[in-house]
């Protein structure tokens, strides 16, 4: 009886720690997308020109893309964050071929 019990924990401890682990894992990328890196915290910078009014970006992650897989395939990019070094590889759906 104590072996079903354990069992049945151990098999909702598995669940819930591999959907924990989606979950992070997703929200790392909406932090690499929006431009703000998830280990440094590090944001993108606006700058004002006072002189000619003109307003500059900078921004600490640059994104490469490595894989097409195609116009509905998955796109894998690769992040890279200026001020720490991280560097994470993600995949997200494609957008179609924008014909």
């Amino acid at each position: 009886m104590y072996t079903i019990f354990s069992l049945l924990i151990f098999f909702l401890l598995v669940i819930f720690s591999t959907l924990l682990y989606f979950k992070l894992k997703k929200s790392r990328q909406a932090d690499l997308d929006r431009g703000v890196c998830p280990s440094c915290h590090a944001e993108p910078k606006k700058f004002k020109d006072p002189k000619t009014g003109v307003e500059f970006k900078v921004e600490p992650i640059k994104s490469k893309l490595l894989r097409s897989h195609g116009c509905s395939g998955i796109k894998e990019f690769e992040y890279q964050c200026s001020s720490c070094g991280l560097k994470e590889v993600h995949s997200s759906v494609g957008q179609g071929c924008s014909l």
